[in-house]
């Protein structure tokens, strides 16, 4: 199997968390399904994978101007995280990222960059115990601008003293590896890494 490594030069590590940290895209696809189903709606699997990494009120935005629905985001949202915060328990590590951000642990300053809530997030890295771990989180609940945007990870470099240029970035989605390229990061598509 291929393993994760930090390439030359890198002085900080972001991490997506939400498949990239946590194997929760299964979680979040059920969840989200079960949300539409509840106002008589299905969404195709596809469609929302390839929303990965973005704020949810966005994503529920998005999924009305696509299908024409009048989705109410609040609401929508809410039933999701009900459902999705149920599955959780069974969350497990992504271990091959998992072991890498272990084995940088007081060698270079880490972030968690996600689309996800901080409690979703708080919740996620408690059940993988790696909530002691880094230095920065940032979630859907700061006001930043999100991805695809670079704003995200640009804060995360801010707020850990490294510049831009070299902090590596890792993540399971389109979204994400565009947004830290645009950032001018390292970025680093997990997928291949991974079962």
């Amino acid at each position: 199997m291929r393993v994760l490594e930090v390439a030359e030069g890198i002085r900080g590590l972001i991490f997506d968390c939400d498949g990239t940290l946590a194997d929760t895209m299964p979680y979040h696809i059920e969840a989200w399904q079960q949300a539409f189903a509840t106002v008589g709606e299905t969404i195709p699997v596809d469609y929302l994978d390839g929303l990965k990494g973005m704020p949810e009120l966005k994503i529920v935005e998005l999924i009305n101007q696509q299908f024409d629905l009048d989705l109410q985001p609040e609401a929508t949202v809410a039933a999701k995280h009900t459902v999705f915060k149920s599955l959780l328990k069974n969350v497990q590590p992504i271990v091959p990222v998992t072991g890498l951000a272990e084995r940088y642990r007081g060698i270079l300053p880490m972030a968690v960059a996600s689309g996800s809530t901080l409690e979703n997030v708080s919740t996620i890295l408690e059940r993988i115990r790696l909530a002691d771990l880094f230095d920065v989180v940032i979630t859907a609940d700061d006001d930043i601008e999100h991805k695809p945007s670079p704003q995200l990870f640009l804060e995360a470099a801010r707020r850990l003293d490294v510049e831009p240029g070299t902090c590596q970035v890792f993540e399971d989605g389109e979204i994400g590896l565009e947004a830290a390229r645009r950032a001018g990061m390292t970025a680093t598509d997990i997928r291949p890494f991974i079962d």
